[in-house]
Parts: C-alpha cells; sequence; structure tokens
C-alpha cells in the first residue's frame, strides 16, 4: 500500500509518457504488443552438440532464458511492471513455465507449473542447473508445488471466486502476502512456454491481467524454409520459431528494440554466456533477491545503479 510492495520497489523519477500509458490503457490486455522472430536453430543446435561433448547438457530453453537473465543484468528497464497505474522494478529475476508431469497412464495429460529463480550474475551453467532442480523437483507425478496446492484447494466456485477477488485486491494495493507473491508463477519477469514439446507453432500467448507478468514468450516446433545462401543460391535452413507478447507501458520501444537484439546477439553467440558480467545495473539503488535460504550478497562483483 502507497507504492510498497514486497516484489518491488516503486519507481518515482520516470519518463512523464510512460507514466501517463497506464492511466490511458489501464490492464494489460490493452498494452499488448506482438513480435515473431525465428531463431538460427543451427548455431543453438551446433552450441548444444559441443557443450554435450564436454559433458554440458542445454537445451533451448536454457539458452533462451540464460539470454534473457544476460541482457536484464545490462538493462533493468525491462524488469518492470505496472500494477494500479503505478509503475514498479522488481526485486527478483524469475521465470515461470509450465512443464508435463510423468505419469504412469500415458494417456493421461497433467500439468504442473514452476517459477524459477536467478541472479542476474548467473551464467549458462548456472541458469541450467536451476532449470533443471526446478524440473526435477516439479516433474515427478506426486509433485505439488505451493502453486498447484493453492489451485487444488480452489476447486469450489463460490470459494475460488472469494478467494481470487480477495486477492486481486490485495496485490492491486500491494499488501499480497510475500509467501503468496512467491507462490504465484504470474508474478514474474517472464512467463515461457514450449510448444515445441507437444508439436504446435509458436504462438503469441496473452499477458495475464492478474499479477505482473510483463512478458510472455513462446517457443515452437522446428520449422524447414528455403532462403538464399552467402552466394546466392537457395538453401534449406531450420529456425525456431519464437512468438514475444510484451506490456508496451513498462519502458520506452527503443528499450524493448534493445533487449530484442542483445537476446538475439547472446543467442547466436551463447558461449558469451558462460562466463558471468563484469557488472550489473539496478534501478533506483534495487537489487534483486533469491528466496531463503539461497540468498546471495552481491558485493563480490561491481553493481552499477541507474541514475536517481
Amino acid at each position: 500500500m502507497f507504492g510498497r510492495r514486497a516484489d518491488g520497489r516503486l519507481l518515482k523519477k520516470i519518463d512523464p509518457i510512460i507514466a501517463l500509458t497506464p492511466y490511458l490503457m489501464p490492464m494489460r490486455c490493452d498494452a499488448q504488443v506482438f513480435l515473431n522472430y525465428k531463431l538460427d536453430y543451427e548455431k543453438m543446435a551446433r552450441y548444444i552438440v559441443e557443450q554435450g561433448g564436454k559433458g554440458n547438457k542445454f537445451t533451448f530453453m536454457e539458452i533462451i532464458i540464460a539470454a534473457f537473465v544476460r541482457v536484464v543484468s545490462e538493462l533493468p528497464e525491462v524488469n518492470r511492471f505496472i500494477t494500479n497505474k503505478r509503475l514498479y522494478a522488481r526485486t527478483q529475476l524469475t521465470v515461470s513455465f509450465v512443464l508435463l508431469k510423468e505419469t504412469e497412464d500415458p494417456n493421461a495429460i497433467e500439468e504442473n507449473t514452476v517459477k524459477c529463480y536467478f541472479d542476474p550474475f548467473d551464467t549458462i551453467f548456472d541458469v541450467a542447473e536451476r532449470v533443471n532442480n526446478a524440473i526435477e523437483q516439479n516433474r515427478r507425478e506426486e509433485a505439488d508445488n505451493s502453486t498447484m496446492k493453492v489451485a487444488q484447494l480452489l476447486l469450489n466456485p463460490v470459494l475460488a471466486n472469494t478467494v481470487v477477488a480477495a486477492a486481486r485486491f490485495l496485490d492491486r494495493y500491494g499488501i499480497m502476502p510475500k509467501y503468496i507473491l512467491d507462490a504465484s508463477p504470474f508474478h514474474t519477469s517472464m512467463f515461457f512456454t514450449q510448444m515445441a514439446s507437444i508439436g504446435m507453432p509458436a504462438v503469441n500467448h496473452h499477458i495475464y491481467n492478474f499479477g505482473t507478468t510483463s512478458l510472455f514468450v513462446s517457443m515452437g516446433s522446428v520449422v524447414r524454409e528455403t532462403t538464399p545462401g552467402p552466394d546466392g543460391k537457395m538453401i534449406r535452413k531450420r529456425y525456431l520459431p519464437i512468438g514475444i507478447t510484451a506490456d508496451e507501458r513498462i519502458c520506452a520501444g527503443a528499450m524493448y528494440a534493445r533487449l530484442v537484439n542483445r537476446v538475439m546477439h547472446y543467442i547466436n553467440n551463447p558461449e558469451l554466456l558462460e562466463t558471468p558480467p563484469e557488472s550489473v545495473r539496478f534501478e533506483e539503488n534495487n537489487a534483486y533477491s533469491l528466496p531463503k535460504p539461497k540468498q546471495k550478497r552481491f558485493s563480490r562483483k561491481k553493481q552499477e545503479n541507474l541514475p536517481s
């Protein structure tokens, strides 16, 4: 309340146009911007095979998430959210995703939603370890994390309507308990969905009005296209389609352009993600935290705060 939240710090010195947009577009569905992109499958696949020979098992999803984590360390403006028409800098760097659970019945489909926490100094090795640990803990048939436990409690429609209405009110005024925010996959820096795992193309998924998600990324199945090669001759290439949906209100369009360009740079050169960044930028004396007991201090490396 009064601009204080457990998951974000209120930004006061911002561009007047950006400050005005939540009043013109009060809901995230008003401010959704869609982008479709094609990643070079061959470059990523060669890197995955090369690292596999060294005993490091990476996936396409982990490379994309690692690139996003690295760019947030450079451009903290993209790790913002809007609630109650006010702009906040996140105090956590997280990615939520849905995974299929392993079941004894091959015809049964059960899902679990995971929110993974990252350190802005993470390398691709750190990101892969965090993602793999989260998947291992939540893929088992009997695994139910806090998100699923809450969902199971709300199977009664009357109870669900009451609790969700209360949650919306608490979230709007910044008085949602921190343990609920930590359990909610809708309060995250980015929501990632891997459509390729179910044989589907990339989609432009909507951004939820509930929660604080400002970026939704979808990865689809590999596509093959004929394109001109360096010598002008037509060649067959494989691409990994990506669907991006962003809340345009959180930062300037030029900042989103930097986000896309920098993410693509790291995806095309994933070896750059093997070492931690030399410094991390934060907004207005902000910092990112990890859930206890894995809390980390970032004093071991140089931190640069944006000017107040």
